[in-house]
C-alpha cells in the first residue's frame, strides 16, 4: 500500500466518477482503476462498487475512508514538518475547485507557493489550515468556523450561482421558482448543504433530497430533467458544459452568490505566508454587496 493508492482512493470516493478523479489527478484512467484494484488486493477487501454507469462506495470502503484522510493528513503534515526544519517551506495553499487564475503571478512575486495536489470540499481545507496541514486555503467558509478554527478570512473570488432547467426559456428565473440540492452525503458536501438549506429557507427555494452524488455531473443533469423547477447549480458545477438539451438561466429576485475566501490562522506570524496573504487582496467587492446580492446570514463578508 503506498500513500499515492489512499490518495487516489480518496479522490475516486469524493468523485464517485473514475474519469472525473483521473482528470483531478492528473493521471490516465486506466492506470487510476489498476492503482484501486492493487490497493483493494493489498487491503484483502473491495472498496467501490462500479459498473458502466456508475460508481459507489461499498461498505468497507465508506468505513475506511475516514482513515485514509487521516494518514494523509499525518503524512502531509510530516513533510511540511521536515520542510519547515530544513528552512527550506514553501507556503502551501490548499483549494476546492476555483483559485484565481492569476493566482501563480501574483503569489510568486511574495514566497514561493507550493499548490497542494489533495483537492477536497471546504470544510476539510479550512480544518487542514487550522491544524497546520496548510498554511492558507481557498474555500467557502462561514463566521461561525472562523472563530472555531482560529482563522482569518479575506474575500478572494465569487460565483453568482445560475439555475439549470429543461426547454428552451433562458430568461431570469425567480429564486422562489427554483429547487436546490442537498446531498446525504455530509462528508464530501457539508458546505453546500448548508448553504443550499438556508438558501431554501430564506428565497422558497424547494429543497430537494439526493443520495446519489448528483449534485455535480450527468446525475445532476438528470435530477433537472425529471424536476418541474429550474435547479440551482453548485459552484463545483459553474463551468461543467451544459448537455444540449439543458439551458442556463439567471436566478434574480435575490441574485445567488457563493463567495470564496483566503483563509490563514489567527496566530499566523510567517512573513512568507502573511506576505501570500497581502498579494491575493482583492480590492472589488465582486458584486456580493450589491442591491439584490444574496449571502447567507453567517457569511463573513456579507455586509
Amino acid at each position: 500500500m503506498e500513500l499515492r493508492q489512499l490518495r487516489y482512493f480518496v479522490a475516486v470516493a469524493e468523485e464517485l466518477n473514475f474519469g472525473r478523479a483521473a482528470g483531478r489527478l492528473l493521471i490516465a484512467g486506466p492506470s487510476l482503476s489498476q492503482q484501486i484494484k492493487a490497493l483493494e488486493r493489498d487491503l484483502g477487501v473491495r472498496l467501490f462498487d462500479r459498473d458502466r454507469r456508475s460508481v459507489a462506495l461499498t461498505p468497507a470502503g465508506a468505513a475506511l475512508l475516514p482513515d485514509a484522510r487521516a494518514l494523509l493528513e499525518r503524512a502531509d503534515a510530516l513533510r511540511n514538518r521536515a520542510r519547515r526544519l530544513s528552512g527550506s517551506a514553501p507556503v502551501r495553499l490548499g483549494y476546492v475547485n476555483w483559485l484565481p487564475p492569476d493566482l501563480t503571478t501574483r503569489a510568486a512575486a511574495a514566497a514561493q507557493v507550493h499548490l497542494d495536489a489533495w483537492v477536497a470540499p471546504s470544510h476539510t481545507q479550512a480544518a487542514r489550515v487550522a491544524d497546520g496541514g496548510l498554511d492558507l486555503a481557498v474555500c467557502w467558509i462561514r463566521r461561525a468556523d472562523l472563530e472555531r478554527l482560529g482563522l482569518r478570512a479575506r474575500l478572494l473570488g465569487a460565483d453568482r450561482l445560475y439555475a439549470v432547467a429543461t426547454g428552451h426559456d433562458t430568461g431570469p428565473v425567480k429564486a422562489a421558482g427554483t429547487a436546490v440540492l442537498l446531498d446525504d452525503d455530509a462528508t464530501s458536501w457539508s458546505s453546500w448543504n448548508v448553504y443550499a438549506e438556508e438558501l431554501a429557507r430564506r428565497t422558497g427555494a424547494r429543497a430537494v433530497r439526493i443520495s446519489d452524488g448528483g449534485i455535480t455531473g450527468p446525475a445532476f443533469f438528470d435530477h433537472v430533467r425529471r424536476s418541474r423547477r429550474p435547479v440551482v447549480n453548485s459552484p463545483k458545477g459553474q463551468t461543467a458544459p451544459l448537455p444540449p438539451d439543458l439551458v442556463r438561466r439567471p436566478v434574480v429576485a435575490p441574485e445567488v452568490y457563493w463567495t470564496w475566501s483566503l483563509v490563514w490562522r489567527r496566530s499566523e506570524v510567517r512573513t512568507s505566508v502573511l506576505a501570500v496573504v497581502e498579494a491575493l487582496r482583492e480590492d472589488g467587492d465582486l458584486g456580493v454587496h450589491g442591491p439584490d446580492a444574496w449571502l447567507p446570514e453567517d457569511d463573513p463578508h456579507r455586509r
